[in-house]
């Protein structure tokens, strides 16, 4: 009888996780047999895989996952081919592509977001063509670095008109117009939320209609805490359009980092509430590293039981390198894969290494490296 119980009892705990509601990604993809195509999670910061499979002869595919409590960014992987999908119920997502043009010349169906996604990643790829033809016509001689600076802020300014008009402004509320604020031209942030009073309009705008319906998701959170600071950092006032929620800042604190440490473990910069935290952004294969690592040992040896953490975020393009040099450091340190190109350290406002920065126990950022004129002064007075 304890074994049918049992076996009674297992089968309704399978048929729970079952008949909760998922998702779906399926589709196909020709000229791919024996490819490997990777589903992942576009998390803030980080990816995290989710499945894969190994692509027969047809090339058909199918994913499924757990509905994501609010919009989600998701991404279909061969190599180094992503498409760029947004999940935000248990919508059935179909996909078709050929392996040649995987990221550019496929077909998308069951989502309007993945739709206007895709929209943007093709618009982004023709700015980016664009801008480069203009860099090889310098390099050959046939314009100049003048004209070439013109032509290219045309360009961008065109691009930005027609992405703010048309994705995020005329409809905020949507994960592709957050998915807008992210994108890159020579991998750099085509919309700058700590420098443009323009740009910090945009985000501000996305932040507050994401605020009304998923006010408790990391994303809006985060994204009200990128337009706060930005507008801090700019001394931009609060427009209509901007109507971020202040109590955000006091929730969140802090923009969120989520990058996998030594072990693969994520780890949250949220998370470390409670400690007075120095976020360093570094690239361990560099001459200041070991001077500046130095110090901050010293630091952590000192102050480490009074509540003092350092939160290490390593630019380094050499993920061996990186896990060799940080093996023996007794504080958290991460890896941002994209490098000096790191969307983290764009959103930080990171202009030269290394960089850090100052949070209180609150969470909440409180000095960057060119403010504090004395670290030590400025760590002992927060704890």
């Amino acid at each position: 009888m304890k074994k049918i119980f049992y076996a009674a009892l297992a089968v309704l705990a399978l048929s729970a996780c079952n008949s909760k509601p998922k998702f779906v990604v399926k589709g196909d993809v020709s000229d791919a047999k024996g490819k490997m195509l990777y589903f992942e999670s576009s998390g803030l910061g980080s990816i995290l895989p989710l499945d894969s499979l190994k692509l027969g002869k047809d090339g058909s595919f199918e994913f499924k996952e757990l509905r994501p409590e609010s919009p989600e960014f998701y991404r279909l992987r061969i190599g180094d081919k992503i498409i760029n999908l947004s999940i935000d119920s248990t919508e059935v997502v179909t996909v078709k592509a050929n392996y040649g043009n995987f990221s550019t010349n496929y077909s998308i169906a069951g989502s309007e977001n993945c739709l206007k996604i895709k929209e943007l990643t093709l618009k982004q790829i023709q700015l980016q063509n664009s801008v480069d033809s203009l860099a090889k016509a310098v390099q050959v001689g046939k314009i100049t670095t003048d004209i070439y600076d013109s032509q290219v802020s045309d360009l961008l300014k065109k691009y930005k008109d027609d992405v703010k008009l048309n994705y995020i402004f005329a409809h905020p509320n949507t994960s592709y117009a957050y998915f807008a604020l992210f994108q890159k031209l020579n991998d750099y942030l085509i919309f700058d939320p700590m420098n443009s009073k323009d740009d910090i309009k945009c985000f501000g705008a996305v932040a507050t209609s994401l605020n009304v319906m998923y006010p408790h998701a990391e994303r809006t959170k985060n994204l009200c805490n990128i337009a706060i600071r930005g507008m801090k950092n700019t001394h931009a006032p609060v427009t209509k359009v901007v109507e971020v929620p202040k109590d955000k800042v006091s929730e969140a604190g802090v923009i969120e980092i989520g990058l996998r440490d030594l072990h693969g473990n994520i780890q949250k910069l949220t998370d470390l509430k409670g400690k007075v935290v120095i976020l360093d952004f570094t690239v361990y294969q560099s001459a200041f590293a070991a001077p500046h690592n130095l110090k901050l040992r010293d630091l952590y040896n000192k102050y480490s039981k009074q509540g003092l953490e350092i939160y290490q975020v390593s630019l380094d393009a050499d993920e061996h390198f990186w896990k060799t040099s940080a093996d023996n450091l007794p504080w958290i340190c991460v890896r941002d894969e994209n490098g000096i190109y790191s969307t983290v350290a764009s959103i930080y406002n990171v202009k030269k290494l290394p960089a850090f920065f100052l949070i209180n126990k609150g969470n909440v950022l409180s000095a960057r490296g060119d403010q504090i004129k004395n670290l030590e002064s400025a760590v002992k007075a927060l704890l």
